[in-house]
């Protein structure tokens, strides 16, 4: 009995110890939220235009150490206008190579609907690989999505970017909705920029554009905005 009552406080020990270390290394990471959002001229995703105009697009996120969760959403200005509300998560490693999946949802649907042929959500696998100013990343659809946007699984999207000292850019392909066939095509080829407009020692407000080439639907965007 001696044993027993000895044994199971031992054991009650090491569960606190264990619990104790857990929660001494979690306080090490710096883990916070973050806010922010962006106005943009036009909502351009991978050379596609979905928007009608301006629109508004806010983030909210938590990021612990490498890994950080978050929702991003774009919604235009004007009346009939796209909606998107995401949800994401990726995991960083310290030698450039990131994991992440992104959940696509379209307001106007119900969010609960998951199934094979009917649902409100469009998982995507996302990949990616930085290294000095080069950027790599892949993207794959994991599940028979939402019919009106075009999306299906097996989907593909891959892009490649260079960040020189004042400008981005990039290079990107996909099948599915992103070509109008639904081949494997080139439909996003672009130059951004960014600058810091200033309007005193202690606030400035980023701006950024893009001019964005389609050479599958022939058509040229430009999109500016600001971050706030």
């Amino acid at each position: 009995m001696t044993f027993f009552k000895f044994h199971t406080k031992t054991k009650k020990m090491r569960r606190l110890i264990l619990l104790l270390a857990i929660v001494m290394a979690a306080s090490t990471i710096k883990a916070q939220f973050s806010v922010g959002t962006d106005l943009v001229s036009r909502y351009v995703f991978r050379g596609v235009d979905f928007g009608n105009g301006a629109a508004f697009q806010p983030t909210v996120e938590y990021a612990a150490g490498n890994f950080s969760i978050g929702a991003w959403g774009s919604f235009g200005l004007t009346a009939g206008s796209f909606t998107e509300a995401d949800l994401y998560a990726s995991y960083g490693f310290d030698f450039g190579l990131s994991l992440g999946l992104t959940d696509y949802y379209y307001p106007g649907s119900k969010w609960g609907e998951f199934g094979d042929k009917i649902s409100s959500h469009a998982l995507e696998l996302n990949l990616g690989y930085e290294t000095g100013g080069l950027s790599l990343a892949g993207n794959y659809m994991l599940n028979n999505s939402i019919e009106e946007a075009g999306a299906e699984d097996g989907i593909m999207y891959f892009e490649a970017g260079y960040a020189f000292d004042n400008v981005d850019v990039f290079v990107g392909g996909g099948d599915g909705w992103h070509s109008s066939n639904g081949d494997f095509q080139v439909v996003n080829i672009g130059i951004g920029t960014s600058k810091e407009i200033k309007f005193s020692d202690t606030f400035s407000l980023p701006l950024f554009g893009q001019v964005i080439m389609n050479p599958n639907t022939e058509q040229l965007h430009i999109v500016v905005g600001i971050s706030l």
